[in-house]
């Protein structure tokens, strides 16, 4: 099983970008987790980060050509204004949580929106980096439960 995890802008800043909300942990301690935790299920992992809402479309859309299995996606700030990354998710099919290391439900109201939730399988938020542990799971075992309040939620009705 082949995974690919997509996260947006400025999550590159990890570690750096309001500590107070995202934690001290970098974007490479979140690769080594999400790595160790990959290995320890049997599966292979890849990693995309981009600061730009194409090169996001574009590392979807290969996945479907590279015949990935699962995405885990962190879209950041394009969640709440990308109607691309929505299509490029329905268009290749292939299952997709979504991530969110914060809950944007408990943030300012424009962070409320998510155009991306509905073509995903699950969403998890609040749940820090662990939430993406949580999404490897539960990709890799689709019954898998969640615990907690903003545990796996199913897509919201559009």
């Amino acid at each position: 099983m082949n995974i690919l995890v997509i996260n947006g802008p400025n999550m590159n800043m990890l570690g750096i970008r309001q500590p107070e909300i995202y934690g001290r942990a970098t974007y490479e301690d979140l690769k080594a987790m999400i790595s160790a935790e990959a290995e320890r299920l049997g599966v292979q992992v890849s990693f995309f980060q981009s600061n730009h809402e194409g090169a996001l479309v574009d590392a979807i859309q290969q996945a479907y050509l590279d015949k990935v299995d699962g995405i885990i996606i962190n879209p950041a700030a394009y969640t709440h204004t990308s109607v691309a990354l929505l299509d490029a998710v329905k268009a290749v099919g292939i299952p997709t949580v979504e991530v969110h290391v914060s809950d944007p439900d408990s943030r300012e109201e424009f962070r409320r929106v998510s155009y991306i939730r509905s073509a995903c399988t699950a969403t998890i938020r609040g749940h820090g980096l662990e939430g993406y542990l949580e999404a490897l799971r539960l990709l890799v075992h689709p019954t898998h439960t969640l615990p907690g309040p903003f545990g796996a939620l199913p897509p919201t009705e559009s």
